[in-house]
């Protein structure tokens, strides 16, 4: 499938399938693969925009269960269409210390299926669905969680619940 002139997959990522591997940019402008964060469950958030408030709650309620998490033999890796500078700009207002990784071109929004067009009705902005995929220790998705409401966020416990099953 063609958009914007940018070939992309359609197929929905799915609980059981591989998680699409990605090269992404991070906060310090570093390039950062998905096969790079292997050997231990990874529950990659994709968020709308940076800064937006329900965005900033979700992101920070990761930060606040970061070590809980990291407990769980867990790690947390942000994903938003937003640009590296918007990125570090959010992460450092709000002293975020995992990952937020740029999907500038939202090829990886794609690849996961979960592209949310023209946000808000503005022709062309378009954005990531808020979405949690849990990936085990070898990036097979475990779960999945997509919301097509921008304003809706996810249900932390039932993600420490999954960690916490899952360990």
């Amino acid at each position: 499938m063609i958009y914007d002139g940018l070939s992309f997959s359609c197929m929905a990522v799915n609980v059981g399938d591989k998680a699409p591997e990605f090269e992404l940019v991070d906060t310090d402008l570093k390039i950062r693969k998905l096969s790079e964060f292997r050997g231990k469950k990874t529950v990659l958030s994709f968020f709308v925009a940076a800064s937006s408030p329900v965005c900033t709650t979700e992101m920070c309620t990761f930060q606040d269960r970061w070590g809980e998490i990291q407990n769980l033999g867990a790690q947390v890796i942000g994903i938003s269409n937003d640009g590296p500078f918007a990125n570090k700009a959010f992460a450092e207002k709000f002293n975020i210390k995992y990952p937020i990784l740029g999907d500038y071109k939202s090829k990886t929004i794609r690849d996961y299926d979960i592209l949310m067009p023209d946000l808000l009705h503005v022709k062309g902005y378009d954005a990531a669905k808020r979405s949690v995929f849990i990936l085990d220790e070898n990036g097979i998705v475990r779960y999945k969680w997509v919301s097509d409401n921008p304003l809706v966020e996810p249900n932390y416990q039932e993600i420490i619940d999954f960690l916490k099953k899952s360990n």
